[in-house]
């Protein structure tokens, strides 16, 4: 709005009306500009918004269909477990960029009368479990209308927003009184006897007691981290009383263990294998190791509940296996260590040992040389091609697994009767095929190496075909390991070669338990509350596979256990 001048007023009022008028013309034009560019900065950032939030949908469904594909077919190769590790760690990226943007958005939106906010589309939350703590806060209702300011009200409902919040652990002192009491007729004092505890005193209550030894050993928590939570949260209990306790319950534990060992070495087919552990020596710190046996009868459809057992040594000699199977008499699985037991001295037993080789450990030797992802982060293999053996033969071992994942869960007699029909015919071939490639190669190729590893050992590597029980892996007790070689980095090394044999028995216990989905911290303080008052005769109820069975019994209508 621009006034020619010839159409400006002659007196000094109506020049200032005209000019007020100007003013206004203006500012409005700014107001429309600065809405209408908020109102893009707003659709922008919703723009931006949505397309984030899509982002974060598209890595949620690409990690759901990978782990839909594991539980479907099972385990997957090792290209499959890197993938779902790094697609994790990008949708968790996602996610969080996701959020950021919206929020950008609802600020941007804010500044405008006209467009509404993005808001993303979340997945709908698992309900709290039902034996959760509650607690109810009302705000103070309003004592007069905010309208006409009556104070006649009546109350017409509610509406309540459930928010779950951490309240730090409470601790409590439990005071055991014992009465005593005199006869008035011969004088003699009477008192109901001490109760048993599963330490000296009862010093530590069975639940504490169980989450010291659940954080030490299942969460791998150092006691010295654990002495450090305690004081913040108002405790004194220094390292050296938390240890005392650790060394009370691992010995109270010492019966379970033992029952636990022998259902183990009871088995006909047991899992072998073993990781390394720094134990701390006199001047310097020594490379022990931690063996484990677990027997796990689930792939063939066996009754027998899964269990394992684990025990330390100084070092890797074939002695320390040998003593731990003197006594065995069935399948063993594991990698081709000699150490586990000569086949001399195998076959000389009543009941001989029988050795079922890994097959993933002779489909890792190919893997390493046909990946090509790993090859191209290898600054030693940079440049070199993959070997196009080694490919096939991880195409080969494919095959296999794939009619594996398709028998799991089966009868023995299922299984073998499916292996003979497919497996034999692929993996016979395959037999051929590797000692015919084999006399092409030169002494330098790096395929001869896991070719000459399954020819030099294929009775051991074909021992499959012919028992159904057998597994074409040894991952049961790869997967029993893998919890010491994640939290190695936490406790960095075992005190001693006793604190290494204590880890060793609090790890048999814990892993048995997630074996038979039971809570381990659970079991422990229940164990911890009964062992010393229940009879030797009833030991075996604490067995996690009885326990659970029992408490099931007792949560069932119309059941009671004594």
């Amino acid at each position: 709005m621009n006034s020619k001048p010839v159409d400006l007023p002659s007196d000094l009022a109506s020049a200032y009306v005209a000019l007020l008028a100007e003013r206004e013309a203006l500012l409005a034009e700014r107001d429309v500009a600065v809405a209408d560019a908020a109102n893009w900065q707003a659709e922008a950032a919703n723009a931006q918004a949505m397309l984030s939030d899509n982002e974060a949908l598209i890595a949620h469904l690409e990690l759901r269909i990978e782990k839909l594909k594991r539980e479907l077919y099972g385990q997957r190769s090792e290209r499959t477990a890197r993938l779902i590790e790094q697609l994790e760690l990008e949708l968790e990226e996602l996610v969080t960029s996701a959020t950021e943007d919206e929020l950008a958005a609802q600020a941007a939106a804010a500044k405008t009368q006209k467009i509404r906010p993005f808001m993303r589309k979340r997945p709908v939350r698992k309900p709290w479990p039902e034996d959760i703590e509650h607690e109810r806060v009302v705000i103070d209702p309003p004592t007069a209308c905010a309208c006409c300011g009556g104070s006649r009200l009546s109350k017409l409902g509610e509406d309540v927003n459930k928010t779950l919040e951490e309240v730090p652990r409470r601790f409590k002192v439990i005071e055991t009184v014992r009465e005593k009491f005199t006869c008035r007729d011969c004088e003699t004092i009477s008192q109901p006897p001490a109760p048993f505890h599963a330490t000296p005193r009862g010093f530590i209550g069975p639940h504490l007691l169980a989450t010291i030894l659940f954080d030490k050993f299942g969460m791998h928590s150092p006691l010295n981290r654990q002495s450090t939570r305690f004081k913040c949260e108002g405790i004194e209990l220094s390292t050296s009383t938390l240890a005392d306790q650790v060394g009370f319950g691992t010995s109270a534990l010492m019966p379970v263990f033992d029952l636990i060992e022998a259902h183990v070495f009871a088995a006909e087919r047991l899992f072998g294998d073993d990781t390394t552990i720094p134990i701390q020596a006199k001047d310097k710190c020594t490379t022990g190791r931690i063996w484990t046996y677990v027997c796990d009868d689930r792939p063939y459809g066996g009754a027998a509940a899964p269990a394992a057992i684990y025990y330390a040594s100084s070092d890797r000699r074939g002695e320390h296996p040998q003593k731990h199977l003197a006594g065995y008499g069935g399948i063993l699985q594991s990698d081709c260590y000699n150490g586990f037991e000569p086949l001399s001295v195998a076959e000389k037993k009543a009941v001989p040992i029988t050795f079922a080789f890994c097959h993933a450990h002779a489909r890792r030797k190919f893997f390493e040389l046909a990946d090509i992802q790993k090859g191209a982060r290898d600054h030693k293999r940079r440049g070199k091609p993959i070997s196009p053996i080694a490919l096939e033969a991880v195409q080969r071992y494919d095959a296999l697994f794939e009619i594996e994942r398709q028998i799991n869960g089966l009868s023995a007699e299922e299984r073998l009767a499916a292996r003979q029909e497919k497996s034999k015919p692929l993996f016979d071939g395959m037999h051929e095929w590797l000692k015919r490639e084999r006399t092409t190669l030169s002494r330098s190729s790096e395929v001869i190496e896991p070719i000459d590893y399954m020819l030099k050992r294929w009775d051991g590597f074909a021992r499959f075909l012919d028992d159904g029980r057998i597994c074409l892996t040894n991952n049961a007790a790869e997967r029993a390991l893998r919890g010491i070689a994640l939290g190695r980095r936490n406790w960095t090394f075992a005190g001693s070669q006793r604190g290494a044999d204590r880890a060793a028995i609090m790890l048999s216990v814990i892993t048995t338990c997630r074996l038979n989905e039971v809570d381990p911290k659970a079991w422990l303080a229940d164990v911890f509350a009964r062992i010393a008052d229940l009879p030797v005769s009833r030991l075996h109820e604490l067995l996690p596979w009885t326990w659970k069975r029992l408490r099931e019994a007792k949560k069932a209508p119309g059941q009671h256990i004594a």
